[in-house]
């Protein structure tokens, strides 16, 4: 039998996205609305589901507060204050989860993969800046599925390809909990004691039937210690 298959979602899981992913939604909404939005309440959003992809969250939020954008033009904003030109974007801002060398030991039990509804070309681009020395196999991001989270598409496509490995699947939102459920693949939630929502991300979780929850990924150690 083949090792068991750690399974990753990125955002808020191997990298802290508050100032990347987070903030570029918050200055995206301000831009076309003038409205601030706070961190609590982007957090209701992914706590109530139906929000993975943060380019719709972040248009739906616009459209709430009376505004009428096309799609295309906030994604393509949102897109530039992110990716920047190489040198400014907020993605720079990402701060890399795992201690140094906690991955690369628990990689001596598991095999990695990642499920995201990250783009892959932006997972990769954090991947090469933080462990361009871990292999993460497949990646299975927005483009590489036809359904998103909570739709467990991405988790059935890796167990499909697993060799019948044991899965088991860390993410940081009810979808994806919800998606390892549909999917039959334990779940490991992520939920940091500093999330403005956290003792309500905790609750979610448990009522998921989430297999363990962990303040994050460097627990992940104690979860699998006997």
């Amino acid at each position: 039998m083949s090792p068991p298959i750690l399974i990753f979602d990125m955002d808020g899981v191997l990298a802290d996205v508050t100032e990347s992913y987070r903030e570029t939604i918050a200055q995206t909404v301000a831009h076309f609305t003038g409205v601030e939005i706070a961190p609590e309440q982007i957090q209701d959003y992914k706590n109530g589901g139906g929000f993975n992809d943060d380019w719709k969250l972040t248009h739906h939020i616009i459209a709430r507060a009376g505004v009428s954008v096309p799609f295309d033009e906030v994604v393509e904003h949102f897109q530039k204050l992110f990716l920047g030109n190489g040198a400014d974007g907020l993605i720079l801002r990402e701060r890399w989860a795992a201690r140094p060398g906690m991955l690369e030991k628990l990689n001596e039990r598991f095999r990695f993969a990642i499920f995201t509804g990250r783009p892959k070309a932006e997972v990769e681009l954090t991947l090469n800046r933080f462990a361009p020395r871990l292999v993460f196999r497949p990646i299975v991001g927005m483009y590489e599925v036809a359904n998103h989270k909570p739709a467990p598409d991405g988790l059935v496509e890796i167990r499909n390809a697993s060799g019948g490995s044991k899965l088991y699947y860390i993410g940081d939102t009810p979808d994806d909990a919800r998606c390892a459920r549909a999917a039959g693949v334990p779940f490991i939630g992520v939920a940091a004691p500093l999330n403005p929502r956290y003792l309500d991300l905790v609750f979610l979780f448990q009522a998921e039937g989430a297999f363990a929850i962990v303040d994050d990924i460097n627990y992940l150690e104690e979860v699998f210690s006997s």
